[in-house]
């Protein structure tokens, strides 16, 4: 696993949370929350991002079934899990992200937010989730490049 920051993304269609870590201290921490509708703003502010971050790695939550079978979400992230590769050129690994939102909502709370407060900040926990389960994964998950 290469050295450096991490960028983990929780996919979206109205919102994408973003978290930062480091792969030498292995904690994952919530960043930002991008509230873009269209595709150019979502990789202009994601491409701030990673100018400012530097990052040597991108991680994206992919969402499934309980039971770990794809659905429409899992293609809609796996898509803009290739065009974060094609536009980056870094390497982009996933995350089983089943139970991330959940545990989220459950952290926040125990904070003392109601889920109204904590709206703004669940989908940038659960990036932070997402990135978390990545670190401690015992095989992190590196797709081969995609062609161009």
């Amino acid at each position: 696993m290469p050295e450096g920051t991490v960028l983990a993304f929780d996919f979206g269609e109205k919102r994408i949370g973003v978290a930062t870590g480091e792969t030498l201290l292995g904690s994952a921490h919530p960043l930002t929350v991008i509230h873009a509708e269209s595709n150019d703003d979502r990789f202009a502010a994601i491409g701030k991002l990673v100018a400012e971050w530097q990052p040597v790695l991108l991680v994206v939550g992919l969402p499934t079934h309980a039971d770990g079978t794809p659905h429409e979400m899992t293609r809609l992230a796996r898509k803009f899990a290739e065009r974060l590769q094609r536009r980056f050129k870094l390497p982009v690994g996933f995350a089983d992200e089943r139970l991330t939102s959940l545990d989220a909502e459950t952290r926040l709370r125990e904070t003392g937010r109601n889920s109204k407060s904590a709206k703004p900040l669940l989908d940038a926990v659960a990036a932070q989730l997402i990135l978390q389960t990545w670190f401690e994964s015992p095989h992190h998950v590196i797709p081969a490049p995609i062609s161009a």
